[in-house]
């Protein structure tokens, strides 16, 4: 496993787990059982989710320490402001049967389309998270989605800079201005959705390198994100594919190679645009 140094230090694994659509209680217990075993300890999940109980009832089966886990969630939209995202942290610490949060994450902005005063908001927001991160109830404070200009507003009045921001990177979307923006503010990327929606996986470039190393055409696509230095958090329910998944450690992609997934067009994705997208929960 290879680990990344955020700027205050402390280390997170480079490849973990996404849980998003992970909802039943059962397979839930499967999945973390699967990851567990694998080496995963990275495990993301977020209040949109509904799956922070399943989660923790999952890590209570098997009987896993909680030292061991690198435990991410996330803030919903229903709950911005300086009280509200208090609050919604101590009920998901709750849920999830833990005293504190190793990653705790603002999951969109508040989008400049609804609210004139979407700087403010998200201000006001993150004096929370800052809040949260000073008790020592999260140890590592950060964003979803936010955009350089989000970014840029939010360093106006932050005390404290994000140390993460999970966006969608993946072949045909490299968010080059935002990861260059980011590796020079200190800010480590996390790509939520490093496989995209599953059409790249059948691009004629990936599978060609994919045949070329020996390697599915996921394990690529994740490589070459952690060349960028990314963390990643690829979601599967399938065990093969889980193990899958976590070994990408044993080959690397050449500078060619790396250039040939730089320069592939948009070919599918999650593509919400956090300043278009319309309000949802």
């Amino acid at each position: 496993m290879e680990y990344r140094t955020l700027r205050n230090q402390n280390q997170i694994p480079a490849v973990g787990l996404g849980t998003w659509q992970v909802t039943d209680r059962a397979q839930m217990v499967d999945v973390i059982g699967s990851a567990y075993e694998a080496g995963y300890r990275l495990i993301d999940t977020a209040a949109a989710y509904s799956n922070e109980i399943a989660l923790a009832k999952a890590i209570a089966a098997h009987e896993i320490p909680r030292e061991e886990l690198i435990l991410s969630d996330k803030v919903w939209n229903t709950s911005r402001g300086y009280e509200a995202v208090q609050e919604a942290c101590k009920k998901s610490l709750k849920k999830l049967k833990t005293e504190y949060l190793d990653c705790y994450l603002i999951h969109w902005p508040a989008s400049m389309k609804l609210y004139p005063n979407w700087e403010e908001m998200n201000a006001d927001t993150w004096r929370g998270m800052e809040a949260l991160y000073q008790a020592g109830l999260v140890r590592n404070i950060g964003v979803c989605n936010f955009k350089v200009h989000h970014l840029e507003a939010l360093k106006k009045t932050a005390e404290v800079m994000p140390l993460i921001n999970q966006v969608e990177l993946h072949p045909g979307m490299p968010q080059e201005e935002l990861l260059s923006y980011c590796k020079a503010e200190g800010i480590a990327l996390e790509a939520s959705s490093p496989l995209g929606n599953g059409q790249i996986l059948t691009h004629e470039v990936i599978t060609e390198i994919a045949a070329a190393h020996q390697v599915t055409p996921a394990q690529i696509c994740l490589r070459w994100a952690l060349a960028k230095d990314a963390i990643v958090i690829p979601k599967s329910t399938n065990p093969v594919r889980i193990r899958a998944n976590l070994d990408v450690f044993g080959f690397t992609l050449s500078e060619e190679e790396i250039r040939r997934i730089d320069a592939m067009p948009y070919c599918g994705g999650i593509g919400i645009d956090s300043d278009e997208v319309e309000e949802f929960g």
